[in-house]
């Protein structure tokens, strides 16, 4: 048995949603801060420049995480590799090989709260049930799902034009019954969702940060020519082709600091 004061309930601390056994709180200042840093802590909070964590649920569901995302966990839990043979393993390895995911990701079993690391980027939450029961995540977004969700590598479908265009090859996709979280650069309010019924959408660089499985997705020139690919300036784009969801952000990934 235990207890855990002064955290959700502090009230510096706003709990901005909650979904499944996933908990995204925010920081709303940074009170352990030096006078010299007054400053720049006040002016961002004041630009929604704030420190976030999610909390989870152990005890609602099986957790797995990304490599490394663990601050604290208080209760009866256990930490396995997620790992379940020498074949898993194998596969695991491939895909954060062309990925650039973790290929050993944490899971956690038991009865209790486990905390990850704070981040200052946007901590959203999605059940994979939105997506028609499978998404594909952009490199780098995944924080951490329902253990029970099945996670595949899966490939672009003309290889030879996503390497011309200098974008991966293969991305991370979550399917079956529960809920995921992706750090995001934008804010959820600031994401554009594009529905997709039998239609096309292209994107010139890598704003989708997620899509359904179903669509089938590809890269090619912006013209039906090289030349009409130069004279529009554009070169390769990203293609999106059938019937799903596409959400994108506004601007451009921002660099790592």
């Amino acid at each position: 048995m235990y207890t855990i004061k002064n955290f959700t309930s502090n009230d510096d601390v706003k709990v901005l949603s909650e979904l499944g056994g996933f908990q995204v709180i925010e920081y709303q200042r940074d009170l352990s801060v030096m006078p010299g840093d007054a400053m720049t802590a006040y002016y961002s909070a004041q630009m929604n420049v704030k420190k976030r964590q999610l909390v989870c649920n152990v005890s609602m569901m099986p957790v797995t995480v990304q490599k490394g995302a663990m601050q604290w966990m208080a209760g009866n839990i256990t930490q396995t590799t997620g790992v379940k043979g020498v074949g898993d393993f194998i596969g695991k390895a491939f895909g954060a090989k062309v990925t650039g995911e973790s290929a050993i990701k944490p899971e956690y079993t038991g009865m209790g709260t486990l905390v990850l690391e704070p981040t200052y980027k946007y901590l959203i939450l999605m059940d994979v049930a939105q997506w028609g029961g499978a998404v594909v995540l952009d490199d780098g977004l995944f924080l951490a799902c329902d253990s029970r969700l099945q996670q595949q590598t899966v490939a672009r479908s003309n290889l030879s034009s996503a390497i011309a265009g200098g974008e991966g090859l293969f991305n991370l996709c979550l399917s079956g019954n529960g809920v995921f979280c992706i750090e995001s650069d934008c804010p959820l309010e600031e994401l554009i969702e594009i529905q997709l019924q039998d239609d096309v959408l292209k994107i010139d660089g890598n704003y989708a940060i997620a899509w359904s499985r179903s669509l089938n997705f590809t890269v090619e020139r912006s013209g039906k020519s090289l030349i009409g690919s130069a004279a529009s300036g554009e070169g390769l784009v990203n293609v999106y082709r059938g019937t799903g969801t596409v959400l994108m952000m506004p601007t451009a990934k921002m660099p790592n600091v």
